[in-house]
């Protein structure tokens, strides 16, 4: 399986990792805005080619498919660009920034075939499979879910502290991990509200939100995102069951009463975006349809649009 990676910035790197524990897999195009960034890159991690425009990796006759971590802006465009060019994709969450977009990713799907996943990481956690596993053997089931996502970001920074050339999002980003987890984790979403806080006068985005979210099984999700949190960064969530409480921080998973919960058998990796690639992979050898198909994520897109919407007419 022959894989070009287009986004070779911190989250990248992560798929780059995370690929090199997968048997049969070579990346052989790496592509960046920066032409150096991708050179680096290529040579760190073997690749024969990089470049600057993703066009060039598509036109190869030795890529089979494409992870896309590019800025947010750029994911419905290239991930149908992709799957045009006859490539599988794998696109980094979101999966778009409008509600239109997303669905006509889903067409073209369709229309090619092609396996056409979405970065949608947490339902591949051990963690959060570990209590999927337990809603689908009809152990547990969910009442209610809250969610913290919080970061400290005043500038446009990433993960490793680089300069971004596009901006973040609590909605159209951080938002719909939750969105989705939610939904496959307590069913369809069937009411959604939302609510934020002052825009950030150089970033032009909201830095605080706060989502509210009810499941047709009767189950409620609350949701607060920051990017002023000056404490613990990352997403905390925590399951309020019919039979118990679980709390999850990044792969670790306790009970209620903070009793530590074995996860590290759940599957082959502890690595969410290692388990992540090995599903795409094996989606494609396989010929079927991946967890987080856009097919699958699609409704999460859905509920950002109406959430979107909300947003926006209170700002009239």
């Amino acid at each position: 399986m022959r894989i070009a990676l287009a986004g070779a910035g911190a989250f990248g790197e992560k798929h780059l990792d995370g690929l090199k524990n997968i048997d049969g897999v070579e990346i052989t195009s790496i592509i960046s805005r920066r032409l150096e960034q991708a050179e680096a890159v290529a040579k760190k991690y073997g690749a024969k080619h990089f470049s600057e425009d993703l066009e060039d990796a598509l036109a190869r006759d030795d890529v089979d498919a494409v992870i896309l971590c590019t800025p947010t802006q750029m994911h419905a465009a290239q991930a149908i660009a992709a799957m045009k060019a006859g490539k599988h994709v794998q696109v980094e969450i979101p999966l778009a920034d409008s509600w239109a977009d997303a669905q006509e990713v889903v067409r073209v799907q369709q229309e090619t075939g092609k396996v056409c996943m979405v970065g949608h990481t947490r339902r591949f956690n051990p963690s959060h499979q570990y209590v999927h596993n337990k809603i689908k053997a009809g152990e547990f089931n969910i009442q209610q879910m809250d969610v913290q996502t919080y970061f400290f970001r005043r500038t446009n920074m990433n993960a490793k502290g680089e300069a971004r050339s596009w901006t973040d999002h609590l909605l159209w980003h951080h938002a719909a991990h939750t969105v989705d987890l939610f939904a496959y984790q307590a069913g369809k979403i069937v009411a959604a509200n939302a609510i934020e806080g002052p825009y950030h006068p150089d970033l032009g985005i909201a830095m605080d939100m706060s989502i509210q979210l009810k499941a047709e099984s009767g189950a409620i999700c609350t949701l607060s995102l920051s990017f002023n949190n000056d404490g613990p960064l990352g997403t905390f969530f925590r399951y309020i069951g019919d039979t118990g409480t679980y709390i999850a921080r990044y792969d670790d998973l306790v009970d209620g009463r903070e009793n530590a919960i074995d996860v590290s058998k759940v599957d082959v990796s502890m690595n969410g975006i290692e388990l992540q690639d090995r599903e795409f992979i094996a989606a494609i050898r396989e010929g079927r349809e991946p967890n987080s198909s856009v097919a699958k994520v699609l409704d999460c897109y859905r509920v950002l649009g109406e959430l979107e919407v909300q947003l926006e007419a209170m700002k009239k």
